[in-house]
């Protein structure tokens, strides 16, 4: 089914809800959805048909009318609309923000945690790319830039889950998709146990950022951090 017909079909729910159908059996003919919507009888008896097939609604066709009834799927689809309309009007926070920090050598730990099988395997899944092994440090400056970075924590993140093995236990990561220097796809990574403070961004990458974008200690580096939708 193509998006544009999800998105008819999804219309045609939300119509059918605004006319009783919704928690309730309500009987509607389709002459008179039809002229609701704007659209022919037959459009209308089709779109009636496709929504059945599709498990939204619970149909019995009587000679006054249709009893329509919208199913527990159909409600979910439209509590999905619900929530994604609330979430868009009611956002408290943009859909990026930029930082900017001092690239400096770490304490080498990234490498270490990055390269946890248990890790990776989830960074690949829920990122979409196999990580560099090593994290590229930024160090920031500004009231700004920390104030940002701490407000960051507010928003939705991808989230690695942890894991124990036989001489420790590894914490949940949480991960922001991000754009390193307006070139390279990536995200900053935050550890419940990290021994940098919020001053420091530690970011990961399908590539070694220090080679790919020919970085020094000392070099400023801006990051932006895409917020989740």
């Amino acid at each position: 089914m193509t998006e544009k017909h999800d998105w008819q079909h999804l219309y045609m729910l939300l119509k059918l809800a605004e006319m009783g159908a919704y928690r309730r059996i309500a009987k509607i003919s389709t002459e008179y959805l039809a002229r609701k919507l704007g659209i022919s009888q037959q459009t209308a008896s089709r779109y009636l048909i496709e929504l059945e097939r599709k498990g939204w609604i619970q149909r019995n066709i009587t000679p006054e009318g249709s009893l329509i009834k919208i199913e527990e799927q159909g409600t979910r689809e439209l509590q999905k609309l619900y929530s994604n309309l609330k979430f868009l009007i009611e956002k408290s926070y943009p859909p990026s923000v930029t930082l900017e920090g001092t690239v400096f050598t770490g304490l080498g730990e990234g490498a270490y945690y990055i390269s946890k099988e248990y890790y990776r395997k989830q960074f690949a899944e829920k990122l979409g790319f196999d990580p560099y092994p090593g994290t590229l440090n930024l160090k920031m400056s500004t009231d700004y830039d920390i104030k940002t970075r701490m407000e960051i924590e507010a928003y939705p993140a991808v989230e690695i889950k942890g894991f124990k093995n036989e001489d420790r236990t590894f914490g949940l990561v949480k991960c922001y998709p991000a754009i390193i220097d307006n070139k390279i796809k990536g995200a900053l990574i935050t550890a419940l146990r990290s021994h940098y403070d919020v001053s420091v961004l530690e970011i990961i990458a399908p590539v070694c950022l220090r080679k790919q974008l020919n970085l020094k200690d000392g070099y400023k580096v801006k990051v932006e951090i895409l917020t989740l939708p």
